[in-house]
């Protein structure tokens, strides 16, 4: 398979489930290299392959011709010093970038077949670490509606909006355009102000609900500030409301509590950060999301690092 013959159909579930390794190793390598092989040591574009019978002889291994180092396609990635075959890590991409509200580590255990359930969810995170927004090239504009929600567990008579066993998310999203959500420790008018002004354009009209924090936002940080005042039933007056952003938590909510039942607080920002590639990518086919997907790897790793006091693997 070379560049000319890869194309998004390649990357549907049905076709990554027939890959061979050979395939989806070529894929990974007609996405990440579309213009021949780049040297992550020295971005060198004259590479040879070695090729050879002998077992210490890698699949897909390269030599510079600048640097004379060897490399793979798998270097300076998430699937580098990763046993699992490129074909399955491929497949655990597709199933992630096709599913909606999120496919738990369990069901990729079964899909794919894994040893354990420790790989799956490691294989997962470094996926999810993969989909993590880089810094915003440019802010939010336009319409930007802004909410919050609480994920965790629930404990009667807490309410809503309590934060002992319930970790904030907030969310920001543009009108038919991109979503940033994020776990913060507290919701107040001041650090939300601070994420709001450093994530939003001030040309742009932010519109939210009648929540106290909001109301610091009145003073000129936007171009203009829309409430509607859920407090009191009233959830849309004309074309303010806030149900763009509570359809993306919809999906969030339903992904955390129907697919992954719980989330801890020190790993939810990966999960925002996987709904957030998905949203963003909505319009897209399952298969373009899947090769944006392997296009973001690059220069992104996550390690095992073992507790030594309770033997967990941390992310």
């Amino acid at each position: 398979m070379n560049k000319k013959s890869l194309d998004e159909r390649d990357l549907n579930l049905d076709r990554v489930g027939r890959m061979t390794e050979e395939e989806a190793r070529a894929t990974i390598e007609a996405i990440r290299w579309p213009d021949g092989p780049v040297c992550p040591h020295c971005q060198g574009t004259s590479a040879s392959r070695i090729n050879g019978t002998s077992p210490s002889v890698r699949a897909g291994l390269l030599r510079c011709g600048e640097c004379g180092k060897q490399f793979t396609v798998t270097v300076g990635t998430i699937f580098e010093d990763s046993h699992v075959p490129l074909q399955k890590w491929l497949l655990a991409i597709a199933l992630m970038c096709s599913s909606k509200k999120g496919i738990s580590a369990l069901q990729l255990k079964r899909n794919l077949d894994l040893g354990s359930y420790q790989t799956a969810w490691f294989m997962a995170h470094r996926i999810r670490y993969a989909m993590t927004r880089e810094p915003l090239k440019s802010l939010l504009r336009g319409t930007v509606e802004a909410d919050e929600t609480y994920i965790g567990g629930k404990r009667q008579g807490e309410p809503g909006r309590s934060t002992k066993h319930k970790t904030p998310v907030v969310a920001l999203v543009e009108r038919h355009g991109r979503v940033r959500s994020f776990p913060m420790l507290r919701v107040t008018g001041k650090n939300l102000r601070r994420v709001m002004r450093e994530r939003i354009d001030p040309a742009s009209t932010v519109m939210t609900d009648d929540f106290r924090v909001y109301r610091t936002f009145a003073g000129g940080d936007f171009a203009k500030h829309s409430t509607v005042k859920h407090s009191k039933h009233e959830y849309v007056k004309g074309d303010v409301h806030t149900n763009t952003v509570e359809s993306f938590f919809a999906l969030l909510k339903r992904g955390v509590h129907g697919t992954f039942h719980h989330v801890s607080r020190q790993h939810l920002d990966r999960y925002c950060d996987e709904f957030n590639f998905r949203w963003d990518r909505r319009k897209q086919t399952d298969a373009e999301r899947t090769r944006d997907a392997v296009k973001v790897s690059e220069g992104k790793r996550l390690v095992y690092q073992k507790s030594e006091k309770r033997g967990e693997m941390q992310a």
